[in-house]
C-alpha cells in the first residue's frame, strides 16, 4: 500500500468492516478520476462508505436522495428570478460539490438520471445555454438497489458507461457481523474520522497515477481482452474504446496503491471485472451472468510474454 494512503485505509476499514477489497477499489476509483457505482441490497453500508471517503479526503460533500419525483433542476440547479435585481440568477444545485453521493439512483426517472451525464463526463453542466464548471476533484458515488426491487428504473447503457467501477459490498463475514450486532457499527465511527489529505495532496496523487507506466506487452494483453469480449457469442456487444481506456486508468491506480510506478498483469486482472462487467450485456443465447462469463474469459486469455 502506498505509504501516504495507509492511514486513509486504516480509517476507512474501521467504518466499513470486513470489506477491505471493496474499500481499496473505491479509493482506486477516486485516484483514477472515475466515478463509482455501488449496487447492493439496502442496509449493506453503501451510504456509509461514501460518507467515510468524503470525510477522510476532506472533500466538500453533498448527498442527493433520488426519488421518483426528483427533477433535473433539483440536481443541477436552475435560474430563479430575483425581484430585487429584476433579473434571473443561477442557483446552483447539490451537484456543485467535490463528492456527490447519489443515493438509490435507479429510483429516479431516466430524465432525472440523465442530469448527471454531462457532469460526470465533462465536469460541467449547462443550464439554458450557459455552461458552469464543477469543482475539482469531482467524484460521484452512486448507489443503486438490485433491479428486481420495486420502484426501480434501469440505468441506461450511456449512464452505466460513465462509471469507472461497479462494485458490490455483500453480506459481512460472521465475525464482523458479530461486532455489528453488539452495537459497534461502522457508522458510529464516522464522527471520529478526520481529514487526512488536503486538496493539493489529492490532486498531486491523481496526477501521479496518470504517470504510471504501461508496457507495450500489457497494452497487447488489454487489446486481446477487449477483442475477446467483442467476439464472444455470450455478449450482445463487446467493450467499447472508452471501456478500454477505463481499464488502463483503473490498472494504473491499482498499481499506484501497491507502491509501483508500472502496471503488472495482476493489476489488470484485479480491476477487470469491476471495470467491465457493468458495460456488457449477456446475449440472448447465454444463460450465464456477465461476471461469470468474464471470469472464464480472464482465465483463458494468456498474458503476452
Amino acid at each position: 500500500m502506498h505509504k501516504t494512503l495507509t492511514p486513509v485505509f486504516n480509517q476507512l476499514n474501521k467504518v466499513v468492516l470486513g470489506k477491505s477489497h471493496q474499500v481499496k477499489l473505491s479509493v482506486a476509483c477516486l485516484l483514477a478520476e472515475g466515478h463509482l457505482l455501488i449496487e447492493d441490497l439496502p442496509g449493506m453500508g453503501k451510504t456509509t462508505l461514501g460518507q467515510a471517503i468524503a470525510k477522510v479526503f476532506g472533500l466538500e460533500f453533498q448527498r442527493i436522495q433520488f426519488t421518483s419525483d426528483i427533477l433535473p433542476a433539483d440536481i443541477i440547479g436552475a435560474n430563479i428570478f430575483d425581484k430585487n435585481d429584476g433579473q434571473f440568477k443561477f442557483h446552483a444545485g447539490p451537484v456543485f460539490s467535490q463528492l456527490i453521493l447519489g443515493d438509490e439512483i435507479n429510483r429516479a426517472t431516466p430524465k432525472a438520471q440523465s442530469a448527471l451525464l454531462e457532469a460526470m463526463e465533462e465536469q460541467q453542466v449547462t443550464v439554458e445555454g450557459e455552461t458552469f464548471s464543477l469543482p475539482e476533484p469531482f467524484f460521484v458515488i452512486a448507489t443503486q438497489n438490485p433491479s428486481h426491487q420495486i420502484g426501480t428504473y434501469p440505468l441506461p447503457e450511456s449512464q452505466l458507461d460513465r462509471f469507472l467501477f461497479r462494485i458490490e459490498l455483500g453480506y459481512p463475514d460472521p465475525s464482523f457481523e458479530r461486532v455489528l450486532l453488539k452495537g459497534k457499527s461502522g457508522r458510529q465511527n464516522l464522527n471520529t474520522i478526520e481529514p487526512l489529505l488536503d486538496l493539493t495532496e489529492l490532486l498531486s496523487i491523481q496526477e501521479a497515477v496518470t504517470q504510471i507506466t504501461v508496457s507495450e506487452h500489457l497494452l497487447s494483453y488489454v487489446i486481446t481482452l477487449i477483442k475477446v469480449t467483442r467476439e464472444s457469442p455470450d455478449f450482445a456487444h463487446g467493450i467499447s474504446p472508452r471501456g478500454g481506456l477505463a481499464l488502463i486508468k483503473a490498472a494504473k491506480a491499482w498499481a499506484f496503491l501497491d507502491g509501483r510506478d508500472y502496471v503488472l498483469p495482476e493489476d489488470i486482472q484485479q480491476v477487470f471485472i469491476p471495470v467491465v462487467a457493468h458495460r456488457l450485456e449477456s446475449s440472448l443465447k447465454s444463460n450465464s451472468s456477465a461476471v461469470s462469463i468474464l471470469e472464464e474469459l480472464l482465465a483463458q486469455v494468456k498474458v503476452p510474454s
